[in-house]
């Protein structure tokens, strides 16, 4: 069966644009604003007193969620700076449990819902009852998901545009007397061109937000970073 010249053409440009596609869709960019403020934390105060991780707020309140926040959160700060003496979130429920002070935790939150604050008494115990000083709360007050069709070939979208969304509160607070040591917001915006049908998942942005806010935290220069300063 004979076809005319102008078929090849339209064929092979059409095989050429899926290469095209297949080329270009591996690429994602991200796109984040960061701020962080110490108050009175410094370098080696983490190392020194450790740290317990409570439980994080977030948008939908659902617990599954919040564990995978926190549990992210633990895995990447344990990597990333295994010096720091270190409570898991479960860990954290667990010696609440065992001090009996978990109706106190309890209200704790109930009041922090309304006021923003953690009551210092509260913070005390929970830091007695972890042999820990500093006490790390998460706040997930953001996180979207979407896609849209960018390219085509013969009117079919054959690349789609996945994204996500994230706005992520860290802070520090200091159970010996109730101020928030360190603090830090992160934005973060992730898009990814695709040829299969599959979302940017919550642990994607979280563990990239989990390294950017891990390296803010207040830490001794390394040699070689003072070498460099002194250049």
């Amino acid at each position: 069966m004979l076809h005319n010249p102008l078929y090849h053409v339209g064929l092979w440009s059409g095989v050429a644009a899926v290469a095209l596609c297949l080329g270009c869709a591996t690429i994602p960019q991200t796109y984040r604003s960061l701020h962080h403020r110490s108050y009175t934390l410094m370098p080696l105060d983490l190392e020194s007193y450790g740290v317990a991780f409570i439980t994080p707020s977030t948008v939908t309140g659902q617990e599954e969620e919040k564990q995978a926040v926190a549990s992210l959160f633990t895995e990447v700060l344990a990597a990333e700076r295994p010096a720091i003496p270190l409570l898991s979130l479960p860990q954290t429920l667990s010696a609440v449990n065992r001090a009996g002070i978990e109706l106190k935790y309890t209200n704790m939150f109930e009041d922090y819902r309304n006021t923003g604050l953690f009551k210092l008494d509260s913070l005390r115990e929970i830091g007695k009852a972890t042999n820990k000083r500093y006490l790390a709360q998460l706040k997930l007050s953001g996180f979207t998901q979407g896609s849209d069709g960018r390219l085509g070939v013969f009117g079919l979208r054959v690349i789609k545009t996945q994204t996500a969304r994230l706005r992520l509160v860290f802070q520090i607070w200091d159970s010996h007397d109730g101020s928030i040591a360190w603090e830090a917001l992160e934005e973060l915006e992730y898009a990814e061109d695709s040829l299969m049908e599959r979302t940017v998942t919550l642990r994607t942005l979280m563990e990239k937000a989990a390294r950017d806010l891990v390296e803010c935290l207040p830490a001794v220069p390394s040699p070689s970073a003072k070498a460099d300063a002194r250049r």
